[in-house]
């Protein structure tokens, strides 16, 4: 169908703040709010495809740079004497500058603007990526963790503050899920990938696990050179969308913010932005944060090294490896849409929640390579499912400069799971010789969150949903 291009100032269409459209009764009205209704969808599914190439390839890039720790492990360890107390700690470290530097980097965003700040971040994490190659013992690792975490801080809450600027709430759900599925698609991918490239072994006469450090670093310099080019500032400066999808996103989202300002949200400025950051509210959703956050970093750096008792070679063990990650991407997916539907926010991330704990005791509790294997990947259809489920709920709430520092607050404070959890699990597994602990402490993990939850819903609703319209078919996750 032909899209017009314009929209007449006397259209007898309008759209309220709440994002629905209202007819104004006058010849050919359904006409019109059809067309407007088309409009609706083909820009978001204009954004969304523009939107979402850029961002999946920043953050696939940025787990693949992160997580390759665990596949290296399976010959690093051995060549520089790590324990797996020790790999536990190196898995920690990264996230101790990670969390200290989370707000300091989303305010600077704000005063730098997305893309540039995004850049910024991209390069030095990339270059640091690479210097991984050039560890040699344990305290040299631990360096080299934080250096990196250090560089990565504010990537995945400024993008997530970055999308709110483009897509509705409504949307918020299924493009978190397209943005997060890059955790999936880049250890589906990277992690046999890693696992090939460790058969690099003795060429000009580095280690395989120095050529996975070195060439899985370099694409986040790339691409972090690209991202001012890539990313518009705002919708305003879409060339890609016509003046009509323009008006209509610019519009329902300045809508919505009126909507949360009215209801007591807040605004960007000063006392009002410290108000947010230490409030009940956002302490509570960085506490659910905090119970499910890394239950997915946690699975996937550990993993290879949970699989390497079946008696399979390095590369094999990294081929299966990417197995669970298969069922983590169809749960992104099919949560994040579940997300979407009015009412169902909030419990979709119940649901994953549930799904991750089953998992991970039966997991835990079973030996037999296959039933574990099996368990391994119902729980990550949870564990990674719940991450765009979950941030639906705070980004409903929050706004302005208060939603850039609170959303860096909640993933901040959540990210203390990250610092705590692999020290944990590699302590028992030093300990007890087996992962099964380390796994029952993630599914505790899981329960903390789901009490969090309950609470902080109790106390606070998130904004209404609206519906999506009939016609987002064209809208795809």
């Amino acid at each position: 169908m032909t899209r017009n291009r314009s929209r007449s100032a006397d259209a007898p269409t309008g759209s309220t703040t709440d994002g629905q459209h209202h007819e104004i009764e006058r010849p050919g009205g359904e006409r019109l709010l059809q067309a407007v209704a088309e409009a609706e969808v083909e820009g978001l599914a204009h954004l969304g495809a523009r939107r979402d190439i850029n961002s999946i390839a920043g953050y696939f890039i940025a787990i693949i740079d992160r997580a390759n720790l665990g596949v290296a492990a399976l010959t690093m360890n051995a060549d520089l004497g790590i324990s797996a107390a020790a790999f536990g700690v190196a898995a920690s470290v990264f996230f101790v500058p990670y969390v200290l530097l989370e707000v300091p980097s989303n305010l600077a965003l704000q005063r730098f603007g997305a893309r540039w700040w995004i850049a910024r971040i991209m390069v030095t994490w990339g270059i640091l990526a690479a210097a991984h190659s050039l560890v040699w013992d344990v305290p040299s690792l631990y360096v080299a963790r934080a250096l990196l975490g250090a560089a990565e801080a504010g990537f995945f809450p400024g993008v997530i503050f970055y999308l709110t600027l483009w897509f509705p709430a409504a949307y918020r759900g299924r493009i978190m899920a397209i943005f997060t599925a890059g955790i999936p698609v880049a250890l589906i991918i990277g992690t046999p990938l890693s696992g090939l490239i460790l058969e690099m072994e003795g060429l000009l006469g580095l280690h395989g696990w120095q050529w996975v450090y070195l060439i899985e670093g370099l694409p986040a310099v790339v691409l972090g050179v690209l991202i001012p080019f890539l990313l518009p500032a705002n919708p305003d400066k879409a060339k890609f969308l016509t003046a009509e999808e323009r008006t209509w996103i610019t519009d329902t989202l300045a809508g919505e913010r009126a909507e949360r300002e009215a209801a007591g949200g807040h605004t960007g400025h000063g006392r009002a932005v410290l108000r947010t950051l230490l409030s009940p509210q956002v302490l509570m959703f960085a506490l659910v944060y905090y119970g499910l956050t890394n239950l997915n970093g946690a699975v996937s750096t550990f993993l290879p090294q949970i699989l390497q008792p079946f008696g399979l070679s390095t590369t094999e063990t990294t081929f299966v490896a990417a197995i669970p990650y298969v069922f983590g991407l169809i749960g992104m997916l099919v949560l994040g849409r579940l997300a979407d539907r009015p009412g169902l926010r909030a419990g979709s991330v119940y649901v994953a929640l549930g799904i991750s704990f089953v998992g991970l005791v039966c997991s835990a509790i079973v030996d037999e390579p296959i039933i574990k294997l099996v368990a391994l990947c119902v729980a990550s259809v949870g564990v990674f499912g719940v991450l765009p489920t979950f941030w639906g709920v705070p980004t409903a709430v929050l706004t302005g400069a208060a939603a850039a520092g609170g959303i860096a607050l909640i993933n901040a404070l959540g990210n203390l799971s990250s610092v705590v959890n692999p020290a944990v699990i590699g302590a028992i597994r030093e300990s007890t010789g087996d992962f099964n602990g380390g796994l029952l402490w993630l599914a505790a993990m899981s329960l903390v969150a789901v009490i969090a939850l309950a609470i902080t819903l109790a106390v606070w609703k998130p904004a209404t949903q609206r519906p999506v319209p009939a016609a987002e078919n064209g809208v795809r996750a």
